[in-house]
C-alpha cells in the first residue's frame, strides 16, 4: 500500500508539472510563450522544421505528464517525457555541465529518471490503468517506444542547422 501511494505522489508531481510545462509551450498557459514563442526560440537553436519540433515538444510535455499523473497507458506517458528530456539535454544543456547553476542537465536528467523508473516499475495500484484493468505490452512497449524515441531524436539532431547569429535574425 505506501509502495503505491509513493508511485503516486511521485506520478502526480512530476506529471503535473511536466504537464504545466507542455502547457506553457502549447497554449501560452501560466505565463508561457506559446507554440510561436517556442517555434521562434526552436529556430534560433537551429531545429528545423521549428514549429513541427514545437508541436511534438508541447505534446510530450503535456501529454505524457498527464498520463504519468493518472497512471494510465504506462509507459506512454514516460516516453513523451523521456523524449522531451532528452532532447531537452541534448540541445540546451549538453556541454554546460551537470548543475542548474551552469545551465546544466541536472533538472531534466532527473525528471528523464523518475520517468524511466515509473515505465520499470508501473503506475501503482492508485492509477487509471489498475482502475480500468488496462496493461500495454510489456517490455515490448517500453522497448519499442525508446527506439522510437532514440530515433526521433536522431532525426532531430540530423535535421539541426547552425543556429544564425543573432546579428542577422530579424
Amino acid at each position: 500500500m505506501w509502495g503505491d501511494i509513493g508511485l503516486l505522489i511521485l506520478r502526480l508531481v512530476v506529471g503535473l508539472l511536466l504537464a504545466g510545462h507542455g502547457a506553457q509551450k502549447l497554449f501560452g498557459w501560466f505565463g508561457g510563450p506559446g507554440l510561436k514563442g517556442v517555434a521562434g526560440w526552436l529556430d534560433s537553436i537551429g531545429l528545423r522544421p521549428p514549429m513541427f519540433w514545437a508541436i511534438m515538444a508541447g505534446l510530450s510535455e503535456f501529454g505524457g505528464g498527464l498520463l504519468l499523473a493518472l497512471g494510465l497507458l504506462n509507459p506512454i506517458g514516460s516516453l513523451g517525457i523521456i523524449a522531451a528530456m532528452l532532447m531537452a539535454i541534448l540541445v540546451v544543456h549538453w556541454g554546460q555541465g551537470l548543475w542548474n547553476e551552469n545551465r546544466g542537465s541536472e533538472l531534466p536528467l532527473t525528471n528523464l529518471a523518475v520517468a524511466l523508473a515509473l515505465a520499470l516499475t508501473g503506475p501503482g495500484a492508485y492509477s487509471l490503468d489498475a482502475a480500468l484493468g488496462v496493461a500495454l505490452p510489456q517490455p515490448a512497449t517500453l522497448w519499442g517506444g525508446l527506439a522510437l524515441v532514440i530515433l526521433g531524436a536522431a532525426v532531430a539532431l540530423a535535421g539541426r542547422s547552425e543556429p544564425e547569429p543573432a546579428s542577422r535574425r530579424s
